[in-house]
């Protein structure tokens, strides 16, 4: 008598769904021109009033700046694409093979808050193949409301437009988690036994916020504040070997201080001749870390006559990294049916 046949697997009914930023298509005006005005139409990221911010955005930004920002994009870009595609991507197959490991059967999937693939899209994508349960997983380590809130903005109105949805979670952030913390030294340590030990000064970078925001309410600036801390006491660095900064500021109004740039040139006008610079608030390598700061922040670095600038890569693929995100998914997942089959 034959044996029976095993029966056949379910696929997956619970996903995770990785939100990151996004990028432009291509480096080039036309791409960036679409993907500036997505992003920079985004009402969480410039809070001011449409009627005045629209004619600023479309009948100046949007005609000036995609061809000054797609050449920037083409100086970092790559055969794959737009690194912060390349490595939210990966990140995603690797998280996915991370919890198969670990018996768990959920599907995990890549978003873009602006550009492709849209988060919206993907949902219903998730929803078609049978998912009835969705976690939504930005990686976003600190909370901001322009950038995780948007997120979140994003799902509701999928779900504003949709009849049925499946169940949904959403992480916050996780500035302060162990495993975050404990991947971010580990890439810390490895590049410090790369180099032959540490420089002067560990110059954590993050990308800035307007001013104003926090003083809304916005927890960002403090969360910042509580990853370094927790960054350098895991380091064992005093007071005197590390500094936070912020990066990326957008037009006139106060932004988060120190800012990164004057400050690296302060440093070594003061005498500094090497220090290490990281971004610990960006999970993947992007824009805004090889070009504003391993290209334009190490120039002003070197030109205010600073000897050796050494660029901390993001976390993007490593092994702790994965790990990481793997503990903080389960965490978020737990009470779910997610056993393999």
């Amino acid at each position: 008598m034959p044996a029976a046949a095993s029966p056949a697997p379910t696929a997956p009914s619970t996903a995770i769904l990785l939100c990151n930023l996004g990028t432009p298509d291509a480096p080039t005006a036309p791409a960036l021109r679409r993907y500036l005005a997505q992003f920079l139409g985004d009402p969480r990221v410039v809070e001011i009033p449409r009627l005045v911010w629209w004619p600023i955005l479309h009948g100046i930004i949007l005609r000036i700046r995609p061809a000054k920002s797609a050449a920037k994009y083409a100086t970092i870009w790559t055969p794959e694409g737009s690194p912060l595609a390349v490595w939210t991507a990966k990140q995603a197959l690797m998280l996915r093979g991370w919890l198969g490991q670990a018996r768990l059967a959920v599907r995990v999937q890549h978003a873009m808050r602006y550009g492709q693939p849209a988060i919206g899209a993907q949902l219903k994508a998730l929803q078609e193949a049978g998912v009835q349960r969705v976690l939504v997983l930005p990686l976003y380590p600190q909370y901001s409301s322009t950038t995780t809130a948007s997120v979140f903005d994003d799902v509701a109105a999928w779900v504003k437009r949709s009849r049925v949805y499946p169940e949904l979670r959403f992480v916050n952030g996780y500035h302060d988690h162990p495993a975050y913390i404990a991947a971010l030294e580990k890439s810390v340590r490895a590049h410090w036994q790369r180099e032959g030990g540490p420089a002067e000064r560990l110059v954590m970078s993050f990308h800035g916020i307007p001013d104003r925001n926090v003083r809304l309410g916005d927890p960002y600036a403090e969360q910042c504040r509580t990853t370094a801390r927790l960054l350098a006491q895991a380091l064992g660095l005093s007071e005197q070997q590390w500094q936070l900064t912020f990066q990326s500021r957008f037009g006139k109004a106060r932004w988060l201080e120190p800012y990164t740039e004057p400050t690296l040139v302060a440093l070594a006008q003061a005498g500094m001749r090497r220090v290490d610079v990281m971004c610990p608030g960006f999970t993947g390598d992007c824009l805004e870390t090889l070009e504003e700061i391993n290209q334009e922040a190490r120039h002003a670095f070197m030109e205010a006559g600073g000897k050796e600038f050494r660029y901390i890569p993001c976390l993007n693929d490593d092994a702790a990294w994965i790990t990481a995100l793997s503990q903080i998914a389960q965490q978020h997942l737990a009470g779910w049916p997610l056993a393999a089959g």
